[in-house]
Parts: C-alpha cells; structure tokens; sequence
C-alpha cells in the first residue's frame, strides 16, 4: 500500500482502529502527524557486544541464545507480579535477564531461540559476581539479522511511548509508513532560507532524523545538533515567531488610543493614589508602559516580576493615567480567590481618587450582577475586576482603554484576544509573577514587549525556609504557638481536600484535628476551592483583619491572599507541590517587616525530583533560579501550562536547550515579517502543506 501525507494512520501497517485511537489523543491522525513525531533520544545497536566483554553500569547491545540448563523460567512471589527469568548465552559467557510482568514470554523463549537483547547490565545484588539485564528491549531472531530490522544493526531512534505503544512498537509503524511514502513531502520553509543556512529539504531531514545512516555521530545525534536536527528545531521555531511577528505587526498597523500622560492633572493623580515611595524599578516599568500609552497604536507590554515585587501597584497606575483620560479598565485574573484580593486593593488604592470599582466573577446574586452590567455598559464603571465572566457576551464596555491580565500563563490565547475584543483596540498590559528567562519569554510571549520590575520594596526580609521531617511536627507546632503569641498570624498548607487512597493527609480533616487537639486556644478557619464564593469571602476577610489566627488551606492561597502578618507557613507533603508552586505558595509571607518562616513538611527518604525541589527552596528565594530550575525539571509545556492551553507549539525543539538556534529563527521571521506579502505566501503553503500545521503553529489567525 502505497501511503501519502493525507493517509490516515489507522490504515497503517500495525495500527487499526485502536491503536488509531490512542494515536489520535497525542493529535498523530494522518501519516504528516506521525512523521512529526520525532525519537526523543538513539542508541548505537550496531555493534553486538560479546557478554564476556560487558561492563556493569553501561548499555550493551548482546547477540546470544536462550542456553541450556536452566534456560527459562517464570518465578511467583506472594502478592506481586510475575517475574520471568532467563539466562542466554554467547560463545564468551551467560547473562540472566530478569523480566517484571513478564509471563507473556513463557513459551517464547525456548532453548536454542537466537535473540537480541539491548540495555543496562549490572551486577545482580542477589548472586554476586553474575550479570543481569533488567527488563531489557528483546528482539527475536530467525537466522541472520535481517537488513531491515529496525532493532538491530543501526543507530535505533527511541520515541516517547504513547500508552501501551511503546517505542518498539512506534518504530515499526514509522519504518513501515517511510518504507511505503510516496515521497511526496512539501518544504514550506522559504527557500532563501534552506540556502542561507544548508538545510537539507524537509523529507530528507524527517528520513534522516528518524532513521539515520550508521556513519553518523551518536553524541551529535543525542546532542540534537545533526544537521537533520538542527533544520528540524529551527523549522519548529521559525513558524511559531512568524505567527508571533505578524500578529505584532498587524497590532502595530492597528489605530490605536493615544492618551495624555504628562498632564499636571495625571501626576496629581498619581500622587493620591501611591501608598508609598515606589522603587526605581517600578518607577522605570512606568515609564515605559506610559511612553507606549502615548502612541497611536496598542500597547502589547508584559510585567514580569517576582511575587511581592509591586507589579500590581504598577498595574494600578497605568489604570490611573487610562481612568483620567475617560476610558475604563478591565483586569483579568485566572481565579476567584485572586480577583477578589485584586478588587480589595483596587477599592482601597482607588478610594482617595474616588473611581468606580466593580467585581464580577459567577455565582453573584442575578440582581447584583444585572447592575453590574449596566454600570459598564454606561461607563460607570471605571475599573473592572474578574476572572472569565469578564469575556461573556453580555459583559459591554462603553469605552475600554485598559486590558490587563493577570498570571498569562493560566488563559489562553483566545481568552485574552475575547477580552481584548470588547473594546477598540485597547492597550493591553500583561502581568506574571512567575521569572521568565527571556529565552521563555521571546517565546510565548514574543509578541509582547518586556518589561521586568527586578527589585523588591524597601523593608522586606527574606523568609527563613526550613525542611523538616514528619517525625518533628510536634516542635513545628510549638514554633507556630509561639509566633502566634507574639501577634502574628500563619498558614497550614495541605495538598487535598478530602480524604484520598494517596494516604496524604487532607485539609478539611487536619483542620478539625488541629482546632480541636493541636491549637484548641486559638482562632484556626478553613479555606478551599469547594467553599461558595461567600464562604471565602468570609474566611479571607477575617484572616486580613486577623479574626483568624491560623488558616488552614489548599493551594488556593497559591495567589491573591496579601496578609503582612502571616510570618509562618507550614506545608505538609511538601514534596508533593511543584517547585514553581511552592515559590509561589512561600510568596504569601514575608510582606511585611517582620521576619517570616517557611517550614516544608517532607520525608526524609524522598529522593530524585522530589528531594531538588526541597533543597531548592531552602537553599534559595530567588524566583529566577527556581524557574529555571524548574523549567529543567518538568519542560515548558507542563511549566506553563501551554499543554492545555495551546501556546507552546513544539515537540521536538526545546527553547532552554535550542536557545540560539531560537534566537535565529526568530531574526528570520521577524525579518521576514516586514514583507506581509511574501509572509502570507509562506503561510498560505504551509496550510497546503498540511492544515494541522497551520493550526500547531498558530498560523491560522494571522494568514
């Protein structure tokens, strides 16, 4: 069968229809998805090395036979899965090989079976001096390894298992649709380019990055520097930028609102609504985000700042300078909890100027959001707060200046052009307290201009952050009653609700125990993500006035919740929070003058991820290191949250690792940019070439 682009993979030799499905949930449909797909990492399978010849902690490929004597065997321990052992051997010498879940290969591995097994051998703890493979990849010989095997005999590419398809499994798909291509494959990517930089044409890069020639090097290859590699990555940033470029540029083309800034009446506005002598910093940023409020055209700005660095005060004046020129201001959180903190500091900042401030979210009485509503639609209202009740349809500007958006990361793209939508081309200021390196930034944000407040307000000390083990909660307790009896206030942070088969520990339990056992003198609420809208309304408002002595919560707090009393936070299973959450979390204290402490509540015993996460945080508090830290950890996508919200286009380039070849293609296609005709010519062969491509790049809003 002869397959093409277009030919969908349930077709395929070794697909069918479930195999298909499961496909289709990573978005591989067609035969153009599954050649996207790209190995993640290669192993040399070229040379077979003789057993005798093996060295314990490195990877081998063996060529050997199931020997006699024991042969195989599969063994029951009580309770467990099986275990199928077996030993093979070679002229040189034997290895056992040890198989968990491997009943499925008793009667396939008889005596005499020629196989070849490639993966980490090590010295078995139970029987020194004998070498073993643990759960090794198999592949079962008939005669001679034949030529076109896709295990042995080459550099063999290692792909990301999709479920119960595993590598092998995916490997044998893509050989058999490349084996069958028609070699019809089209190369959007513009020709000046492809010659400006030697790239190979996109089939002979896809054929070579799946399935390289045996010459090539295996560090360049594991290093994603071959040439296929290099042309592949390049390809996968220079779409997105393009997307991002014309965007910009059809915003800049776009009329604008230009406002009087530097106004007496302005600066006087200013000046009342200022708590306090803003940073040098916030000073810059301010200019900045004022000299783009003065130009014809929208201003697309991203504030970028650690938690507690003032970005919102920044944000209030920008509101300011949009208010006095007669326009309203929209502002946009991703959660109930962080809009209602918002709108608290916005009536209190906004009270001395005497401006209209609403908060809409859902689950507000019908009457009250009714006159909500038509308060915008008249311009009365002057500064609204909320979370995505801002972009329903019966939500209507009179004249919106203003939008501002805060934690980006959290809405996608679409939500925050429906916000932008309800107003004429308003500027637009996006705020994240999460440090982006610029790398990051230029990425999802590319564009946005950049703007980073990278100083904190006088008088703040840094919090003191601790690990301690479960086995020491009873001193931790007694620290907590102490800070308490001097006047302050603290956090207990739990990572569940309710009880779960986890066996983690849950808020609303651990709550009752401690306000009945543990803290029966003090003032201890409750707050989650399951309380009505006035439930924590309530909690929250008692623990500002400090009603509340001790708040034990979920992560719910992880934004929003300013309280510079609160000098103690408890977190137990710690290392169950991502690293960028707890630097988050931790950012709820330490706001005011007094010295504050974070207590991490993990095991001992934890080890890998888990254990980093914890030194990290109590080894530094510095923002921009925990991101990047972090961002090494888990990967853009699942940083960001871009995997459920579409902004991150890529699976195969890396902006940390690939960062010059981003900056590259990014020059490319803001270059490129500047000729729209030329650049929609791109994008119109692109969507030719394959219309999931357009859409993965995000192309189909600016062709």
């Amino acid at each position: 069968m002869i397959v093409t682009l277009s030919t969908p993979v349930q077709y395929l030799k070794g697909v069918g229809p479930q195999r298909a499905a499961l496909l289709e949930e990573r978005g591989i449909a067609s035969v153009a998805d599954l050649l996207a797909y790209l190995p993640f990492r290669y192993e040399d399978r070229i040379r077979f090395t003789p057993i005798a010849e093996i060295v314990p902690g490195q990877f081998h490929t063996v060529l050997a036979e199931v020997g006699t004597g024991g042969g195989s065997t599969v063994r029951f321990a009580r309770g467990r899965a099986p275990v199928f052992h077996v030993t093979v051997r070679d002229k040189s010498g034997s290895l056992h090989a040890r198989f968990f879940h491997g009943a499925y290969l008793e009667g396939r591995l008889k005596q005499g079976q020629r196989l070849v097994l490639y993966g980490r051998a090590e010295v078995d703890p139970y029987r020194p001096g004998r070498l073993e493979m643990v759960n090794p990849e198999i592949e079962l010989m008939s005669g001679e390894a034949p030529s076109d095997s896709t295990e042995v005999g080459r550099i063999v590419p290692v792909y990301e298992a999709i479920g119960p398809m595993r590598s092998r499994m995916l490997r044998r798909i893509i050989y058999a649709a490349l084996s069958n291509f028609d070699g019809q494959l089209p190369d959007p990517l513009p020709e000046e380019i492809r010659k400006s930089f030697r790239f190979p044409t996109r089939r002979e890069a896809l054929m070579y990055a799946h399935f390289p020639p045996k010459q090539e090097s295996l560090a360049l290859l594991n290093s994603f520097r071959s040439p296929a590699q290099v042309r592949l990555i390049f390809e996968e940033f220079f779409y997105y930028q393009l997307a991002l470029a014309m965007r910009r540029k059809r915003e800049q083309r776009a009329p604008g609102i230009a406002l009087r800034v530097r106004e007496p009446m302005i600066r006087d506005a200013l000046k009342r609504i200022l708590p306090f002598k803003p940073t040098e910093a916030q000073k810059r940023v301010l200019a900045e985000i004022a000299a783009d409020l003065e130009k014809p055209h929208p201003m697309h700005r991203l504030l970028e700042g650690d938690v507690g660095s003032g970005k919102t005060i920044v944000a209030f004046e920008a509101a300011t300078i949009v208010i006095e020129n007669g326009y309203q201001v929209a502002l946009m959180a991703p959660t109930e909890i962080l809009a209602v903190q918002h709108f608290l500091s916005a009536r209190h900042v906004f009270d001395r100027a005497r401006y209209q401030v609403d908060l809409l979210v859902s689950g507000q009485k019908r009457a009250e959001r009714e006159a909500i509503l038509a308060r915008i639609s008249l311009g009365q209202t002057q500064i609204l707060v909320g979370t995505h009740a801002l972009i329903e349809q019966k939500v209507n500007f009179e004249r919106l200046g203003l939008v501002i958006i805060d934690e980006q990361h959290r809405f996608g793209v679409l939500e925050r052009k429906r916000l932008i939508e309800k107003g004429a081309s308003p500027h637009v200021l996006v705020m994240t307290a999460t440090p982006i390196p610029r790398t990051l930034a230029l990425t999802l944000y590319g564009d946005l201009d950049l703007s980073v407040i990278d100083q904190m307000p006088p008088g703040r000390t840094p919090v003191v952050t601790r690990w301690a083990l479960d086995t020491e909660l009873a001193g931790v307790w007694e620290f907590l009653r102490r800070e308490v009896a001097r006047g302050r206030q603290a956090f207990v942070l739990y990572p569940v609700i309710e009880e779960s088969r986890q066996e983690l520990k849950a808020a609303t339990a651990e709550y009752e125990r401690l306000a009945k056992s543990v803290f029966p003198q003090m003032r201890v609420g409750l707050l989650h993500g399951r309380l009505k809208n006035d439930e924590k309304d309530a909690v929250m408002e008692q623990f500002r006035r400090g009603q509340l002595q001790v708040l034990v919560a979920t992560t719910v707090v992880e934004v929003g919740l300013d309280v510079p009393n609160a000098t103690v936070m408890v977190i137990e299973h710690a290392d169950r929070f991502g690293l960028a959450q707890l630097h988050q979390l931790r950012g709820r204290i330490g706001r005011g003058s007094e010295k504050s402490y974070c207590i991490l509540v993990a095991p001992k015993a934890i080890q890998g991820e888990a254990r980093e996460r914890i030194e990290t945080m109590v080894e530094t508090s510095d923002g921009f290191k925990i991101a990047e830290r972090d961002l090494k950890q888990r990967g853009p996508g699942e940083f960001f949250g871009t995997r459920q919200h579409g902004d991150a286009a890529f699976s195969f380039a890396q902006p940390l690792r690939d960062h010059e070849l981003l900056e590259l293609a990014r020059r490319e296609a803001f270059r490129l940019a500047e000729n729209p005709g030329r650049a929609e010519e791109v994008v119109a062969q692109l969507e030719a070439a394959s219309p999931t491509w357009q859409k993965r790049y995000q192309l189909a809003s600016v062709g």
